[in-house]
């Protein structure tokens, strides 16, 4: 898909359409607009419509989100020729339809993680993006929180040395609310997997950025509350057919170890999402909660300062995405990763190259998420891929 034709002293442009109104909608609509207010040589990006299924509920997101048009038709949205690029931020039983139908119509395509809810379906979605020859990405935002983005910077440069360990949890605790609706989050038919798909999957995602290929887990999963209202305020109960939480040992190709754990069920952690990577001269530590810091320790240090050194990852001229912003140690937020995250493939797009997390990272991503399934059916170690 080409961009909109422009005059030879304009900066491409490329005409996008929103299928998803919710949470998502909103983080990536967000994205959308401040992409070419604070990244000077972005492409700029054009929102056309919002597309959603209930009619009010979408003009709303339409109205709010800043975009021109409402829809409630996927299909005639994705078959448009005034668009540019899919974004899909719907649950995760649609990805594949509308990855596919986007494909297939010359669209670039976003897609919210993870990929798939199953690892055929996400192999089916790389295979006609690779076919149609359009840009892929899997919204794996928290790669490009300017902390995690400079962490990884330090592993490639050796800050850290041998990787030895890489221990990651993601924990909220929204799902104790007493009474709680089966919410599609519940439904394995709609969301493929709970707590292990829903916050795993971005752990996974940074385990594999920062230190490598996973090559064989096990791990284990519990339900804690088997049936919920069916609807809310509903007498009517309904069985709950997702984890509400899963933990994973796991060995890394280049030999290092870890343990990854996602759960909807620890009272006090709203986003918990936090790493550390020991390595062979320092440690790294991440707390998306603080996610303007980043804790580096390093053995070479004298012996009576040695300790973790706080950065805040938010000074001009020296850490990623920052010269964008504000000046030095003002802070920024979880909704800026969006923002860098379209930026980065934005440009990539435009420049006809490639950028990740693309489809192939979700395809490798839900690998591990079916060696988990696997893992937690057999109670033994399971490879990878």
């Amino acid at each position: 898909m080409k961009p909109k034709e422009q005059t030879s002293t304009s900066r491409p442009s490329y005409r996008v359409a929103l299928l998803g109104t919710k949470f998502m909608g909103k983080a990536h609509s967000q994205g959308y607009r401040n992409v070419n207010m604070y990244f000077a040589d972005a492409p700029r990006l054009e929102q056309v419509v919002i597309c959603g299924r209930n009619p009010d509920e979408t003009e709303q997101a339409r109205d709010a989100f800043g975009w021109q048009e409402a829809s409630t038709d996927w299909q005639a949205v994705v078959a448009r020729d005034d668009i540019d690029i899919i974004d899909v931020v719907t649950p995760g039983h649609l990805h594949c339809a509308m990855a596919v139908a986007a494909a297939e119509a010359g669209k670039h395509v976003i897609c919210e993680k993870p990929l798939a809810n199953t690892l055929d379906e996400a192999r089916q979605m790389l295979a006609a993006a690779e076919s149609a020859g359009v840009r892929h990405l899997v919204m794996h935002n928290y790669r490009r929180v300017p902390a995690v983005a400079l962490a990884k910077r330090m592993v490639e440069d050796g800050r850290i040395g041998d990787i030895y360990h890489f221990r990651a949890r993601y924990l909220q605790d929204w799902a104790t609310t007493p009474g709680l609706e089966l919410v599609w989050r519940f439904d394995a038919k709609q969301a493929g997997s709970g707590a292990l798909g829903d916050l795993g999957a971005h752990v996974i995602d940074l385990g594999r950025y920062l230190c490598g290929e996973i090559a064989e887990l096990a791990g284990t999963e519990e339900t804690f509350v088997k049936q919920r209202p069916a609807a809310a305020g509903s007498q009517e109960m309904a069985d709950v057919t997702v984890d509400d939480a899963a933990a994973l040992c796991v060995r890394f190709e280049n030999g290092a170890i870890g343990t990854i754990e996602a759960s909807r069920f620890a009272p006090g952690r709203k986003n918990h999402n936090t790493f550390e990577i020991n390595g062979s001269r320092g440690s790294l530590s991440f707390d998306l909660e603080n996610l303007n810091n980043l804790r580096f320790y390093s053995v070479e240090d004298a012996g009576d300062v040695q300790g973790f050194h706080e950065i805040i990852a938010c000074s001009l001229g020296k850490h990623p995405y920052a010269d964008n912003w504000w000046f030095d140690g003002h802070l920024i937020g979880y909704e800026h990763s969006f923002t860098h995250t379209i930026y980065d493939w934005i440009q990539a797009v435009a420049a006809g190259e490639p950028t990740h997390p693309d489809f192939g990272d979700g395809v490798r991503n839900q690998e591990v998420l079916d060696a988990a399934a696997r893992a937690f059916a057999s109670r033994r170690w399971e490879s990878v891929g």
